[in-house]
């Protein structure tokens, strides 16, 4: 399975906060590889200046007086938790240590007439070997310098690095989640308006931002949408002028043939025949014709919503009957208010179509069931079917214009019926849909506003 990828607001803001953390611990690295080699590098230095100055005052002890080398070693000035040796004769200033703790190589460097330093532990516990070879007295000096707060202050500043760079990387993340969201407010806008324009808003424009780059891009698309909106206008009045112009004669056909029908006792059966075929055919092109122009002054925003106070159950059970479908049960479900605001033609319209198309397309209507909808200011309103259902793939293509579904593609209908219900629904603040029923075949559902 494809794993879905990241949006460019994501990738913009995990490139700053990649970027950030890569500097940040290249920064630590560095920063503390400099850090350690100066606080090292110092503490040699002035190590090797105190070892120097003790060792300057045990030879001079030596030249002295040699044989109470005993008692004035231990008066060497040490560091706390710091030690020294001298190796010939063998004197330690804490007898806690032993000549076996330094490291070997000072201790024969030193035995050799040379001086030198090491690091080494003791315990676990770091420290800083100066070795120094007293020439006058012929013997070694070791001085062992405890190295644990150098360590601390290192490890203080580590802690301080990786803190700066973790915070660093936060504040990154939040610049890079900030600027993406600015750069990409153009692209929202134009999303939000390609939404509303789908939605059938075709004033909407994008307006125009101050970087110029951006003005391009606003200008194209405004462009575009004018283009869009100038040919849908085009085609519009087309459809509206053709179905005007076809209103005078299909009207008079229709009078023609509504002549010729009250005399069909006069023809022959293949003229009653003949005759039969021209009246349904005549009758759904005046159908079909009236739908055009119903839909051609929707498009035109030629028609209002004229809300008024309505029974919609009340009203519901007489449009089923008007349309021939008295035994048609209503149902309320409980703690649903039948009392809306709406526009009552064109809820008549909606009803009827839907009524309509279950009985021309899936063998009648089998109930009407009202609700409350998805929200408290909205009613839903669903007619179930005895038919087959739906196929997902067609569910929502078959509210476009002139569309049909599998079951009824050889039935009669002009497929604009729910197109004007998807319409009206619009119109009056909802939408359409068709699902399946409980009890089995299609469940076409419009929620509409209550106006309350």
């Amino acid at each position: 399975m494809t794993r879905p990828a990241l949006g460019l607001r994501m990738r913009v803001t995990l490139f700053f906060a990649l970027v950030a953390l890569t500097a940040g611990i290249a920064l630590t690295a560095v920063t503390y590889q400099f850090a350690r080699n100066f606080l090292l590098d110092e503490r040699t230095t002035s190590a090797r200046q105190q070892a120097n100055a003790n060792a300057n005052q045990v030879r001079d002890k030596l030249r002295i007086d040699p044989g109470t080398v005993d008692v004035f070693f231990q008066d060497v000035n040490t560091e706390p938790d710091g030690f020294a040796f001298l190796t010939d004769p063998l004197v330690p200033t804490d007898q806690g240590f032993q000549l076996d703790d330094l490291p070997v190589a000072l201790r024969e460097a030193v035995g050799n007439g040379e001086s030198g330093s090491q690091r080494f532990t003791v315990d676990g516990d770091p420290y800083l070997a100066i070795g120094l070879h007293l020439p006058g007295p012929d013997t070694g000096y070791i001085e062992a310098f405890p190295l644990a707060p150098t360590e601390r202050t290192l490890r203080a500043v580590l802690t301080v690095l990786v803190v700066g760079t973790f915070v660093t990387t936060m504040l990154a993340t939040f610049f890079g989640w900030s600027t993406s969201k600015r750069l990409l407010r153009p692209i929202t806008r134009v999303a939000d308006a390609a939404g509303a324009i789908a939605s059938g808003g075709l004033d909407t424009r994008v307006e125009a931002e101050k970087d110029p780059d951006l003005d391009r891009l606003a200008g194209s698309f405004n462009a575009m949408v004018d283009a869009v909106q100038a040919r849908i206008e085009r085609e519009a009045r087309f459809a509206s002028d053709v179905s005007h112009e076809l209103r005078s004669p299909i009207t008079a056909l229709a009078a023609a043939i509504e002549v010729l029908d009250a005399r069909r006792d006069d023809f022959s059966d293949r003229s009653r025949q003949a005759l039969d075929v021209v009246v349904s055919q005549v009758r759904r092109f005046d159908d079909m014709v009236l739908d055009l122009l119903e839909l051609s002054r929707m498009d035109a925003g030629a028609t209002e919503v004229n809300t008024e106070e309505i029974d919609i159950v009340d009203l519901s059970r007489r449009i089923a009957a008007r349309n021939g479908m008295a035994d048609v049960p209503v149902d309320l479900a409980k703690r649903t208010d039948p009392i809306i605001d709406t526009d009552k033609l064109r809820y008549e319209r909606i009803l009827s179509n839907l009524l309509a198309n279950a009985q021309n397309h899936a063998g009648g209507p089998t109930r009407i069931t009202i609700a409350n909808g998805s929200a408290p200011e909205m009613i839903q309103i669903a007619v179930d079917d005895c038919g087959d259902g739906v196929e997902l793939d067609e569910r929502i293509r078959i509210f476009e214009r002139f569309a049909r579904g599998s079951a009824a593609r050889h039935r009669v209908g002009t497929g604009l019926g729910l197109a004007l219900v998807s319409e009206h629904a619009a119109a009056l603040g909802g939408r359409a849909w068709v699902t399946d029923a409980p009890d089995g075949g299609a469940r076409f559902v419009v929620e509409i506003g209550t106006g309350r």
